[in-house]
């Protein structure tokens, strides 16, 4: 026969001529091929016991088998047989961190002093590879990556009142040394979902991969490159929180992505299939019945292999994720006011006013918040954090951030202005305490005794402790009480019996006397 065999069509060609009764003459100038191969295949179709029709019924197999002679098998060694029998734990070791063939190879002569060279070693673990998994397998570590992106076939919620239909993103996550796969659905593809859709991924996979590949997301990158893409600062945020980093595929070049569009093609059989004829009403549920199809998805067993994701990932790459940050990423919002006279910005998402020191009154700040912390910066300079509060129109005020003046007022309490009176006279003290209790509003009672001790400073305390001395005696508990009784000064007159110190006293609308209190 010739070295070179020809086709099966060919082949058929020949019969069909030779039952025709054409020459070999007029086959070679018809079919394009020599006469002595012509020759050899109706010699060779002479000697079986066929009939045309029956030759031309058999298919291309059984046809090359009568035509063709079969290639001598090729005797498997020793050395060879041994080899063969470490090929898959050395194959599944090449995945983990720190293996090199190098390394396995010298593992090998140690058993086997007598066994192959390099080269060859390294031949025999390539086509292993090559007849046992997907090349994807070849090219990621254990712990190195996680490959994240949204389904294109989305999911759909139902309104429980008035039926109307949504739909909602999937999200998906791979890792692809183990390909154990995360799946979740979400609102929409905005960077607070996406992120948060991340975190909870790395829960379930119990650790953190060195990178996350998304796949050019709007969420995720800004602006995409073929060298260097830039980083949405937020989803950057997110990464450095939890101590990887993001490494976008390269636009245009869907072979980056090619794992990870595969995992959204395989729940769409495992996943999708199991949700069809159900109907849900809002994303717990929804992702509920899809963490249930997952798991079975991540315990099923490889096409062909005795072995689930789940397995792989709990043999070879678990324990090459870091570990969780025990504090959840909380994303950061930000905006930009101005510092109002009273010292105070404005949340306006909460309507509630937080301080800040008063040196900054009509600057313009930034805002940076999450759902329980404030903080305020002022050229990349934190001047103040506050514990988010989000009740309506009120106000946090820290004292130290107050004007001098306004700090004076954030000090009053009956307790110091009591102890002050009582430094002055115990009978002033009294009177002190008795003014708080005349007045309904505690901030009245307050600026009242401000002004009432305000006076030892003007007239001095002889004349403040007779002027309280004479205000209780009337039953009056005012500033305007002592303030007349001392621009009278009727303070430097004696205290005598009731009658006589009613007789004395002008008459004037604030001055009353103690029947008016019965």
């Amino acid at each position: 026969m010739a070295n070179k065999q020809i086709s099966m069509q060919k082949i058929r060609q020949v019969l069909r001529c030779y039952a025709q009764g054409k020459g070999t003459k007029a086959m070679s100038s018809m079919l394009s091929m020599s006469r002595n191969t012509i020759k050899k295949y109706l010699q060779k179709f002479q000697t079986l016991d066929l009939s045309y029709e029956e030759a031309l019924e058999l298919s291309d197999s059984e046809l090359s088998e009568l035509f063709h002679e079969k290639p001598s098998e090729e005797k498997v060694s020793k050395r060879q047989q041994d080899l063969e029998r470490l090929l898959p734990s050395y194959c599944n070791r090449l995945k983990r961190k720190g293996v090199t063939r190098e390394m396995l190879h010298a593992e090998y002569l140690a058993l086997h002093p007598d066994g192959y060279a390099r080269s060859r070693f390294n031949g025999y673990i390539q086509r292993y590879e090559q007849r046992s998994r997907p090349i994807m397998h070849l090219e990621h570590k254990a712990g190195d990556k996680v490959f994240i992106d949204f389904a294109g076939k989305k999911l759909s919620l139902v309104d429980r009142s008035t039926g109307e239909i949504s739909e909602v993103e999937v999200f998906v996550a791979i890792l692809p040394c183990s390909q154990l796969t995360y799946v979740e659905a979400v609102h929409s593809q905005k960077k607070e979902d996406l992120i948060r859709a991340c975190e909870h991924a790395f829960f379930y996979f119990e650790g953190v991969p060195q990178a996350i590949v998304p796949d050019n997301l709007k969420a995720a990158v800004t602006k995409s490159s073929k060298y260097e893409a830039i980083i949405n600062d937020d989803f950057a945020s997110f990464a450095e929180h939890y101590g990887c980093t993001v490494i976008p595929t390269r636009a245009y070049k869907p072979r980056d992505k090619a794992l990870v569009e595969g995992a959204v093609k395989l729940i769409y059989r495992s996943i999708y299939t199991r949700l069809e004829d159900r109907v849900f009403h809002d994303l717990t549920t929804l992702n509920a019945a899809i963490r249930v199809a997952l798991e079975v998805h991540n315990n099923t067993p490889f096409s062909g292999r005795d072995y689930s994701r789940r397995e792989q990932f709990e043999e070879i790459e678990r324990m090459y994720l870091s570990g969780l940050n025990p504090i959840c990423y909380e994303l950061k919002k930000q905006s930009q006011v101005t510092v109002m006279k009273n010292g105070h910005i404005r949340l306006s998402e909460d309507a509630h006013y937080y301080s800040v020191p008063s040196k900054y009154i009509g600057k313009k700040v930034k805002l940076l918040y999450t759902s329980f912390l404030v903080e305020v910066y002022y050229k990349y300079e934190k001047i103040a954090e506050h514990p988010r509060d989000p009740s309506r129109y009120r106000y946090t005020t820290h004292v130290d951030h107050l004007a001098s003046h306004h700090r004076f007022q954030t000090d009053w309490s009956a307790e110091k202005f009591i102890q002050e009176a009582a430094v002055i006279h115990p009978d002033v003290a009294t009177y002190i305490g008795k003014v708080i209790e005349s007045k309904a509003h505690p901030e009245q009672a307050y600026k009242s005794c401000s002004g009432i001790l305000s006076f030892v400073r003007r007239v001095g305390a002889k004349r403040l402790i007779n002027a309280c001395r004479w205000a209780e005696s009337y039953g009056l508990y005012n500033y305007p009480a002592i303030e007349r009784i001392l621009s009278n000064r009727q303070d430097e007159l004696p205290l005598e019996n009731e009658a006589d110190i009613n007789k004395d006293i002008p008459a004037h609308e604030n001055i009353r006397g103690k029947e008016y209190y019965q």
